[in-house]
């Protein structure tokens, strides 16, 4: 898909971080002029070798406050995009659209007493971002993020969640937040067995929040 020069900015990887052999993060720098809330994604693009350009969205990890953009991907086996965007290295070039996208906002939740995010993979993405903005501990008295994996060790972006409450603008909050991991193929200390479906229907879930 061509996109015009003056719908995109040239941003530079400053951090891959891989995690498994098909799950890695990435971080680049950011225009000043690019404004997201917290929730929305942005449209990358990854050069190809015959200089033709890919694009694809992504969710944000990083804050809207945040100097950097930060993404979470999952490698697609023969995936035009992602078998481009794995193999950039710290320095390389991605391009992002100025204009960010979507409707998974704040504005957007209808108001109540508690606030479920449940994710899967790399589906924690938005929600990591909206758990780093002020405004959804104002809005709900409880929110309760579930993060599903198939394996431990694809539980990606634990120190960010770990220490999120211990930030100076959220500490006051932290009584609100219940951070829920289940495992779908193993068992894990500390993590719940079995898909987010079947722990609703079971109502095992329910339980582990203290609801």
């Amino acid at each position: 898909m061509t996109v015009s020069d003056d719908k995109f900015t040239r941003q530079t990887l400053q951090r891959v971080t891989p995690l498994t052999a098909n799950l890695f993060t990435l971080r680049t720098t950011r225009d000043p002029g690019f404004r997201f809330r917290a929730g929305q994604f942005a449209r990358l693009g990854v050069t190809k070798a015959d200089g033709t350009v890919v694009w694809r969205a992504y969710s944000m990890v990083s804050s809207p406050h945040d100097e950097f953009l930060e993404f979470f991907s999952i490698v697609v086996p023969d995936g035009e995009f992602t078998s481009e965007l794995s193999r950039l290295r710290e320095g390389d070039s991605l391009l992002v659209e100025k204009q960010a996208f979507g409707y998974l906002t704040l504005d957007r939740f209808v108001d109540g007493r508690d606030l479920w995010l449940l994710s899967t993979g790399t589906g924690v993405a938005p929600f990591l971002s909206i758990l780093q903005d002020f405004e959804v501990w104002e809005k709900f008295e409880r929110v309760i993020l579930v993060y599903s994996v198939r394996e431990s060790r694809e539980l990606a972006y634990q120190q960010l969640i770990a220490e999120l409450m211990q930030r100076e603008y959220l500490a006051e909050y932290a009584d609100k937040f219940l951070f829920l991991a289940t495992v779908t193929r193993e068992q894990h200390p500390g993590a719940l067995n079995g898909r987010i479906t079947q722990l609703i229907e079971n109502g095992e879930l329910e339980r582990a929040a203290g609801i």
